[in-house]
């Protein structure tokens, strides 16, 4: 996928012409959304959770869901991605502040398999997770609408930005393909620092 893809295209109401938009959030963007989902309904720890390990783990909206809680290890502070559309399953870190997150679930919902259940402790539904970060996103005030996959783009362009190599980025967010990573390394600043001596 190169940079020009990386774009969606819509159609402006006032001008009725083609205009793109850009399609990953950035970590304050991300930091806002949290924070206006922990706002939403009975479920604001759930909310905010939710974008948090999606962003964190590029997880897509399908992934999030079907999150058990035989997947999360609190003795080796770890999580086993099942990744979806052929992809790669990963095995990831956790760090503090999401084990403290985890734990505070287990006590929300107790008896529920999932990580991130419905208000009756069943499986959540992906329509859910997106009208409930299409609401965060309105609520935050973003300039863009917001989306579940612009958190896992976050989590590349933000991986990406930091300087971490293209191969390990492929690897975290299960790329079969690392055409498919590329894209971040296109966008990400840290290719072109040094270009002006100012």
């Amino acid at each position: 996928m190169t940079l020009a893809t990386q774009k969606r295209p819509t159609i402006s109401v006032e001008t009725g012409k083609l205009k793109t938009e850009r399609l990953h959030l950035r970590s304050h963007e991300v930091e806002d959304l949290i924070t206006a989902a922990k706002k939403i309904g009975r479920h604001g720890v759930r909310n905010g959770a939710i974008i948090l390990f999606m962003y964190r783990h590029g997880l897509r909206v399908c992934e999030l869901v079907r999150l058990s809680w035989s997947d999360i290890s609190f003795e080796e502070c770890t999580i086993y991605v099942h990744r979806s559309k052929g992809s790669i399953a990963t095995t990831q870190p956790l760090y503090p502040d999401q084990i403290k997150l985890l734990k505070s679930l287990k006590k929300l919902y107790p008896g529920s398999k999932w990580v991130f259940p419905s208000e009756r402790g069943t499986l959540m539904t992906t329509d859910n997770v997106r009208k409930m970060i299409a609401r965060a996103g309105e609520l935050a005030g973003l300039e863009l609408p917001a989306h579940p996959h612009q958190l896992r783009h976050g989590c590349g362009y933000y991986l990406a930005s930091k300087g971490t190599d293209t191969r390990s980025i492929q690897l975290y967010l299960g790329h079969k393909d690392i055409r498919n990573t590329e894209k971040y390394t296109a966008l990400s600043p840290m290719r072109f620092n040094g270009f002006w001596d100012k």
